[in-house]
């Protein structure tokens, strides 16, 4: 398939691409580059540079690349920041996934798989969460995700679109030969944030709240290495069918606590790596697990990182060789393939 991905240049973008372009696919990226890196993008994937929201150009990319499939990951993606930014995690995750679908329809490509995430469950009453419990998110970010489900299902039933939305826990880890990694400015994921501390580039891990109702006070997630989730969306490519909406978790089904993270950071890196205590973030939740029977059974899709520690260590070492991220490796122009999509201005 010639597959379009939407923020393919991001974290758990970049990974997908090269997966899908592992298995068989053609891949182009469109991205803006806000939050994504154009060295991320690596061979034989092809970048645009595009912003989602500007419908004509997105337009023009579809036309003239007669893309089979889109793969949307294109996001804001700080909870904290959607608290006190709503409207601006309404127009990135709600309006500009309107705008996709309205593309969509308009140039006849009628599949997609979506990159959304666990936090649409809000604070469920039991773990671990299931794809038909209820989905009361608590923040901005997520409600506004949620509400991009719905236009999904609903334009599933209007006009045939075949659609997956895929539920992450805990996107983690790089890949194995660093290569490619994690590196978000501002970084707010927990475990970079450890590392960074065992880089000497921190003096602390900022630990927000230790107050919770778990076992050491901390919050407790599902981590995932990112090469998983990459492969999940390899396999809701083929799965998505016309006319309906999908939705599957991703996660391993095991939790680990704040407190517990840091402690296998210690055990990986060799560093002390001190924490700081501070009041809880708004939006957080003190537990999320996932229940991923469907997606084993439904997608034949089973994580080949299952231990902490080893998705610890994948991080490590992608840290470690690139400590200020794609800044300190950036890949010339003739190792990244840049498109220009019938704009001048465009390199």
């Amino acid at each position: 398939m010639r597959v379009l991905v939407t923020g393919g240049a991001g974290y758990v973008g970049s990974h997908t691409v090269r997966a899908l372009c592992t298995a068989g696919h053609d891949v182009i990226v469109y991205d803006d580059l806000s939050g994504g890196h154009a060295a991320a993008v690596l061979p034989p994937a092809r970048l645009i540079i595009g912003d989602v929201a500007d419908r004509i150009h997105l337009r023009a990319v579809m036309e003239q690349h007669a893309f089979d499939a889109v793969v949307h990951f294109a996001a804001a993606i700080e909870v904290g920041e959607s608290v006190r930014e709503p409207i601006k995690y309404y127009d990135h995750n709600l309006v500009n996934t309107i705008g996709l679908l309205h593309v969509m329809r308009e140039t006849g490509l009628r599949r997609l798989v979506f990159s959304s995430t666990c936090a649409t469950y809000g604070v469920p009453d039991r773990m671990p969460i299931t794809e038909d419990m209820p989905q009361e998110p608590a923040s901005p970010y997520a409600r506004a995700k949620l509400a991009a489900e719905w236009a999904m299902r609903d334009s599933a039933e209007a006009w045939g679109l075949a659609t997956i939305a895929l539920r992450y826990f805990n996107a983690a880890g790089a890949s194995p030969d660093a290569r490619i990694g994690e590196d978000h400015e501002p970084e707010s994921h927990l475990i970079p944030n450890v590392l960074k501390v065992a880089l000497g580039q921190s003096p602390a891990v900022r630990v927000f709240g230790s107050d919770y109702d778990t076992p050491d006070g901390t919050c407790i997630r599902d981590y995932v290495h990112v090469d998983d989730l990459a492969s999940a969306h390899v396999a809701a490519i083929h799965a998505a069918k016309s006319g309906t909406f999908q939705a599957f978790n991703c996660g391993t089904g095991r939790g680990a606590s704040v407190r517990e993270v840091i402690e296998a950071a210690r055990r990986i890196t060799g560093h002390p790596i001190p924490i700081a205590i501070e009041p809880r973030r708004p939006g957080d939740v003190p537990v999320l697990t996932a229940d991923a029977t469907r997606i084993r059974r439904e997608l034949c899709w089973t994580p080949r990182y299952a231990d902490l520690d080893e998705i610890l260590r994948t991080a490590w070492t992608w840290h470690r060789t690139h400590p200020r991220g794609f800044d300190d490796r950036r890949q010339d122009a003739s190792e990244t393939t840049l498109l220009a999509a019938n704009r001048p201005n465009e390199v």
